[in-house]
């Protein structure tokens, strides 16, 4: 069970989902903002699946079921609380995921742009690194390459914060 939120995080809308279908972008940003006149930025980032140099067939995504979403809440609130968001929504695909198709959904609400910025980025750096994710690549001529390791340049982006 999560800890009571604090109440910073106690007036934002905080969303986090985890599932195998797509999402549709607009509608997300709507449910976040709709109604709230003390927004003054949405900022959003959608990450996509490489094709990597036209040799990816597909990237297969696990997660560890109930422990992500709570890492992914938990990143969340950390940032609402630390840049004083209206609202983050953050949203992780798994399964089979072809080049192309979206795999992650930020969206951050804030009264003024640059704290909407800074929390997406801060959002994703940590989910890139936090969240209990594994990506196995499925290649065009039938082989995987097995689990992708995590890279030093995410791990870089994180540090940043602290």
């Amino acid at each position: 069970m999560a800890p009571a939120p604090s109440p910073l995080t106690a007036r934002a809308s905080i969303t986090v989902r985890v599932q195998p279908g797509d999402f549709d972008t607009a509608a997300e940003i709507d449910a976040l903002s709709a109604g709230r006149t003390d927004i003054g930025a949405v900022v959003t980032f959608s990450g996509l699946c490489r094709e990597e140099k036209g040799q990816l067939a597909a990237l297969e995504l696990e997660h560890y079921p109930g422990m992500a979403e709570a890492e992914i809440r938990r990143i969340c609130e950390t940032a609402v609380a630390r840049f004083d968001l209206q609202g983050a929504t953050a949203i992780h695909r798994f399964g089979r995921i072809a080049p192309g198709d979206r795999i992650v959904l930020v969206i951050v609400a804030s009264t003024h742009r640059q704290a909407a910025f800074d929390g997406a980025s801060f959002i994703m750096d940590y989910l890139k690194t936090a969240a209990p994710f594994w990506k196995k690549e499925h290649l065009k001529d039938g082989t995987a390459r097995g689990w992708v390791s995590a890279k030093d340049t995410d791990d870089t982006a994180r540090d940043r914060w602290s």
